[in-house]
């Protein structure tokens, strides 16, 4: 039986492929208040702006490729039950080989019905008004927006609780509710923590864990001669 190993991963991962980090210090998303553009308000007030700034998000991703730590997950894959919950909506841990991968905030390379939300479709081109569902409804992008459910925050609940290994890469686990996802990890998982300008939150502080003051890549290369 493999241990079961847990990775939740966020911007920082992808950030050494190319892909901007979610906010930048200024709380803009690449010059955009992110909620023009990433809420139901911001789309109910300018479809056309929302549609737009996913579309150029949507070929930017195709234009990166996977990195080392990315494809250093994967490998663990080789002695580990390994799952990974992440905060991205890009699509480089599947691109990089990992077989189990829960996207909390949505997927950029999906886009589904505005009035039926498990009518969901693969996408790589622009999403255009006038785009619509079988059954006639506008899409839109398959993203989690401020203010909407995380629908599949249940199911990584379920994962972390089965947790013997965590790997934290990427992520300050700041914004709720992945933020709480440690707190489910039993008392006995060994926790890694891989950040450069690390943020222990509230949760990280009440549990024993090793801090790895590295980028994504560097961090998750010490980490696999620590694991293999």
């Amino acid at each position: 039986m493999l241990k079961k190993l847990i990775v939740l991963s966020g911007a920082g991962i992808s950030a050494e492929s190319g892909i901007k980090t979610f906010r930048d210090a200024d709380g803009l998303w690449e010059g955009h208040d992110v909620m023009e553009v990433a809420s139901p308000q911001g789309w109910n007030a300018n479809i056309e702006l929302v549609l737009d700034f996913y579309n150029q998000r949507r070929s930017q991703l195709l234009t990166v490729k996977p990195n080392d730590a990315h494809r250093a997950i994967t490998t663990l894959q080789e002695k580990y039950n390994v799952q990974v919950i992440t905060q991205n909506v890009d699509d480089l841990h599947e691109r990089a080989g990992t077989n189990n991968v829960l996207h909390l905030h949505g997927e950029l390379l999906k886009v589904r019905s505005t009035v039926d939300e498990h009518l969901i479709y693969e996408w790589t081109k622009a999403l255009n008004i006038g785009d619509h569902c079988e059954n006639g409804h506008q899409l839109r992008p398959h993203i989690v927006w401020f203010g909407e459910e995380v629908p599949m925050m249940t199911l990584a609940v379920q994962e972390v609780q089965t947790a013997e290994i965590i790997i934290i890469i990427g992520t300050s686990l700041q914004v709720y509710p992945a933020a709480g996802l440690i707190s489910y990890a039993p008392r006995h998982a060994t926790v890694y923590y891989i950040d450069p300008k690390p943020h222990i939150s509230m949760e990280l502080q009440m549990r024993p864990h090793e801090l790895i003051k590295e980028p994504a890549t560097k961090g998750m290369k010490y980490l696999l001669e620590q694991l293999l």
